[in-house]
């Protein structure tokens, strides 16, 4: 297949050359199952090989030249679609997310992901920062806080700007996402969860205790001190050394008790799951 060396600027295009990248990350996508829908599709680096699966693959492409190209280099049951994928009407029934996506719009095209439902898994690959601070790695970002109850983030590699042609200025990194089947915050609780994450990532303080203290005044310093106690933190961790099943404890620490259902005081331990509401969050969240 014809490869454009002479990616549009002002669609971020930075063609994916590297054949091993490629396949590591069909590698990762091959162990997931359903169909897949392709974040810009590209020149087809990986459009080619995904289809080998023999999953149903929907490759969805702004740049119509190269959509014309992947539809001759395709075969049934790959669809590829001419479309924006910020706009593009995502499915209703479970798919898997596999994209090289444009540096330049990949807080937007997680923002739709992680508001949407139905996808399962989702392997990107991303600016390294980006997979870095979304990964927690050297500290979780507000965002991924905010969202880490129903979804595991992990970083797999960095990838060399060498990788792509045009050569970018910074490196990429492969970042996977896994919806949990269990979350560790009801889903009905999101609005509140994300909105405690948010007062304690801004919040004042000179240590861990003053800042939780600060978000949640109603909460005992004796019950802060205690969750503290039971997780090993110390005064001097940060908000962002916090892990997913810190957050969970945290936000049930800080809730009052249901009278029916689940109590909000007895969040779920941390595991591997899928399937969690996500409706639209209010515009303090950190996406």
């Amino acid at each position: 297949m014809h490869t454009f060396h002479s990616g549009r600027h002002e669609l971020g295009q930075n063609f994916l050359v590297d054949t091993s990248v490629a396949r590591s990350i069909v590698d990762l996508a091959a162990i997931t199952s359903g169909p897949i829908v392709e974040i810009g599709a590209g020149a087809g680096a990986l459009t080619v090989p995904l289809q080998r699966l023999g999953r149903p693959l929907t490759a969805v492409e702004i740049d119509e030249r190269l959509v014309r190209e992947l539809r001759r280099s395709t075969v049934p049951p790959t669809r590829v679609v001419h479309a924006d994928f910020l706009r593009w009407r995502l499915p209703t029934a479970p798919y898997v997310v596999v994209g090289n996506l444009p540096f330049h719009q990949t807080t937007a095209v997680l923002r739709r992901l992680l508001h949407a439902g139905h996808w399962t898994d989702a392997v990107l690959l991303v600016q390294w920062e980006v997979a870095r601070r979304r990964a927690g790695v050297g500290g979780a970002s507000m965002m991924t806080a905010q969202w880490w109850p129903w979804f595991e983030f992990r970083l797999v590699s960095k990838v060399s700007a060498s990788a792509f042609v045009p050569r970018p200025g910074v490196d990429g990194g492969l970042l996977t996402i896994t919806r949990r089947a269990e979350p560790l915050v009801r889903s009905e609780d999101r609005d509140a969860y994300q909105r405690l994450v948010h007062r304690v990532f801004t919040g004042r303080g000179r240590g861990l205790t003053q800042i939780v203290r600060s978000a949640r005044p109603g909460v005992p310093k004796a019950a802060v001190a205690s969750w503290m106690r039971a997780n090993g933190l110390v005064d001097s961790d940060l908000p962002k050394s916090l892990a997913a099943h810190h957050w969970a404890e945290l936000f049930a620490l800080a809730s009052p008790v249901r009278t029916a259902g689940r109590s909000r005081n007895s969040a779920p331990r941390p595991g591997r799951t899928r399937g969690a509401s996500t409706r639209r969050n209010a515009s303090h969240t950190d996406t």
